[in-house]
Formats: C-alpha cells, sequence, structure tokens
C-alpha cells in the first residue's frame, strides 16, 4: 500500500491569492473602509464567482495570506456573506470591530437568518444591508443593522432618497451611496443625506495579490477529525497543524490579525491554538477545507451532499444520530475527492468506533444506513431496509441543489 499521503503532493504548492479592495469614502473625503472582495487572478477587477466558497477565500486570504492592517490600512474591512454563514450552517471566525459582515441582497431573509444576523450582531459585528431596496423582506434586519447601502444605479430617484424615512425610524443606522458613477451620483447622494460613499467616480477596484502557502487537504481533514472528538485534545491539534507549515503560518497569521492591535503577539503554533481557543481554530480549518473542496464542481459537490444529507435522513428513521450518519456520508465523499478510499481515511481520523466502522466495512450501528445508502445511490438492492428511501432521496436532492445553489451563486 502506497503512504497514506502521498496523493497530497499533486495538491498545488503555491497559488496566487487574490483579494480585490474598493475604498468607501465619508463626507470629507477621507477613506473610511474597504470592501474586500473575492478575485479569480491579479488581472481581474471584477468578480468572477460568490456564494460560500468565495466569502471562505476571502476570509482566510485576509486575515491569513495578506496582513490585514495592510490590506485595509487598520480600517473597517467589510466582507460579504452568504446565508450559509448568517444562519449558523458555516462559521465567521473573525473578531468583533475589524470587520463589517454585509448581508447580500441575495440572501432570503427567513427566521433563520433574523436570528443568525441578531447573533452576530449581539456578538459585536458591525451589520451592512448590501444593495437594500425599500420594501424588500430585509427590512427586517434594520433593527440590528449598522450600515445601508443603497446602489444608485438600481434604484430610481425615490428609492435613493429612502435615507430620510429610513433614518426618522432607525437614527442608529449609517448610509451608504454605492455604485456612483458620476459627480452629479456624488452630489445628489451628499444632498440627501449619505455620510458614506463608493463607486468608480471615486475609486475602482484594486487588486492586491500575494503568493501562499496552500495547507494540506489531509491536514485539515485530520484537523476536522480530531475536533469531532468529545473532548480535543489541545497537544494533538498542536501536533497536527505543526506538522504543516503552511496551515501553521496561516493560523499564526490569523491569532496575530485576532488579536486587534494588542501588545500581546504570538509566535508559536501552541500560542496561536491557546490565543484563538479551540473553536476559533475549527473555524478556520473548516473554512479552508470549504473553499478548497468546493472547487471540485457542482456536480461532484452536490453528489457528495446528496449522499451526506441522505445518511443523516435514513439514521433519523431509525432513530439514530443523524449527525453522525452525516458525517459518515461526507467523508466518504471526501476521501473520493482527494482519491482515498473510504477505510483507509477513517484510520487517519480519531472517529467515534460507529463512524469508523460504518466506514471501514460497513458493519457497526452505522453501518445498515450506510450499507443501504450507497446500495440505492449505485442502483444495486439495498442490503438491509431503509424505510421509503425514495422520498428520503428526493429530499436530500432538493436539500443539495439548493446548498450548491448558494455556494455557487
Amino acid at each position: 500500500m502506497g503512504h497514506p499521503h502521498a496523493r497530497t503532493t499533486t495538491e498545488p504548492a503555491s497559488p496566487d491569492v487574490v483579494v480585490g479592495r474598493q475604498a468607501i469614502y465619508d463626507t470629507a473625503g477621507t477613506v473610511f473602509g474597504y470592501e474586500l472582495l473575492f478575485r479569480s487572478g491579479p488581472e481581474a477587477v471584477e468578480a468572477s464567482r460568490s456564494g460560500a466558497a468565495a466569502t471562505s477565500q476571502v476570509i482566510v486570504s485576509a486575515f491569513t495570506a495578506f496582513d490585514f492592517d495592510e490590506l485595509t490600512g487598520g480600517l473597517p474591512g467589510f466582507v460579504n456573506l452568504t446565508d450559509d454563514f448568517l444562519r449558523g450552517d458555516l462559521p465567521v471566525p473573525l473578531v468583533p470591530g475589524r470587520v463589517v459582515l454585509e448581508v447580500l441582497e441575495t440572501v432570503q431573509v427567513d427566521d433563520r437568518v433574523v436570528d443568525g444576523v441578531g447573533a452576530l450582531a449581539a456578538a459585536g459585528y458591525a451589520i451592512a444591508l448590501d444593495d437594500f431596496v425599500p420594501g424588500s423582506e430585509h427590512e427586517r434586519l434594520l433593527p440590528v443593522a449598522s450600515y445601508v447601502k443603497i446602489d444608485f444605479l438600481g434604484l430610481d430617484a425615490a428609492g435613493r432618497a429612502i435615507v430620510h424615512s429610513l433614518r426618522e425610524r432607525h437614527p442608529h443606522l449609517r448610509f451608504v451611496a454605492e455604485r456612483l458613477e458620476t459627480e452629479p451620483d456624488i452630489a445628489e447622494a451628499r444632498r440627501l443625506g449619505y455620510e458614506l460613499f463608493q463607486g468608480y467616480a471615486l475609486d475602482r477596484p484594486v487588486v492586491a495579490s500575494t503568493r501562499s502557502l496552500s495547507a494540506s487537504r489531509m491536514r485539515c481533514i485530520q484537523l476536522l477529525g480530531e475536533f469531532m472528538e468529545a473532548e480535543s485534545d489541545v497537544p494533538a491539534i498542536v501536533a497536527h497543524v505543526s506538522a504543516d507549515p503552511a496551515l501553521s503560518y496561516r493560523l499564526l497569521r490569523a491569532a496575530n490579525c485576532a488579536w486587534n492591535g494588542s501588545a500581546r503577539k504570538v509566535s508559536t503554533v501552541h500560542g496561536a491554538v491557546m490565543l484563538l481557543g479551540i473553536a476559533q481554530v475549527r473555524d478556520w480549518v473548516l473554512l479552508m477545507l470549504v473553499g478548497d473542496l468546493t472547487l471540485a464542481g457542482d456536480e461532484r459537490m452536490a453528489d457528495a451532499l446528496i449522499r451526506a444529507q441522505l445518511c443523516r435522513l435514513v439514521a433519523e428513521q431509525a432513530g439514530q444520530a443523524g449527525d453522525e450518519a452525516f458525517v459518515v456520508g461526507l467523508l466518504s465523499s471526501v476521501a473520493e475527492l482527494i482519491g482515498q478510499a473510504p477505510a483507509v481515511l477513517s484510520q487517519q481520523l480519531p472517529l467515534s468506533d460507529a463512524t469508523r466502522s460504518a466506514l471501514a466495512d460497513g458493519s457497526g450501528p452505522l453501518g445498515p444506513t450506510y450499507s443501504a445508502v450507497n446500495a440505492y445511490l449505485h442502483g444495486t438492492p439495498a442490503p438491509v431496509s431503509a424505510g421509503d428511501l425514495v422520498t428520503s432521496y428526493l429530499q436530500a436532492v432538493r436539500w443539495a441543489t439548493e446548498t450548491v445553489r448558494r455556494i455557487g451563486d
């Protein structure tokens, strides 16, 4: 058998990490902050994709590959968030006070989003509503928002003039006029009472690029496995991180950024883990992995999510732990994505006995669920009864399709 890490050598060694930024100015013409945007390469000035993968890449790049203070000049960085982050499906491992979290206009504001954004605001994050449209469902978020961004190209004169009525109801809000393309646009925004200004008439997006070390995908997966244990072992986490120079470098950068200007700096992996905390280290690793695996393509990502969600639904119907079954399905798909046998992968992770047994040979309490799902997906008879697999499959497809749409839109 080959060395289990052999395939990781095919991963890109030092990809370009590219972040676009566009300045936001105040009424005095001074730069107030920067909106940070994903870019596909140093020559790209327009965003090439959005969604969870792009957001993950912006967060990881801005806080680890770059010196964040140099990137923003010590000013606030505005980062677009998709509903994956707002609902809590993906973590936001950023320190309040350094960033403004933007709620994209494409986010469907349901109760979970309202609760999630409220929790982020309560945690100290400043919230901005991007491309706000009067009368939209995003008005539910006005009480917890700090900034409202109005698209001058997308709204008519009445829509652009909404500042006064909104300010009467929500005096705490600050209003950003965005997509200002002419001097008359700027003059109109000033006359209407906007406080912050963004657009080509003031400043075009600038691309910042640097060479970055790539954290080993397998190392990230091993770390996620470590976090699955009931009590994460700090020395073990430090050992995993220390064994990967790229991951060590990025976590050290994240830790020193996260300390937000304090005189206390860390220079060791142990110090970074202790400063960030196990939860934040887990969140950074998850973001690195999400940003990487979503590059596998929509079809393969959808297949992985269908399998994981179908395992969850079938397990729950049998009265078993749905979350653990989801991990079984997800890790089996991750094994395929990295060209590793599930049984081999399971031996490299500190998994529960039930998870490892299912991945290794389809045994244990989750084995029947895993075997039935695999059989169904491959069009062969299920070895055991697993209820109405057709209905569960259709539910999993709907969920996975929507998730992939959110990731790639």
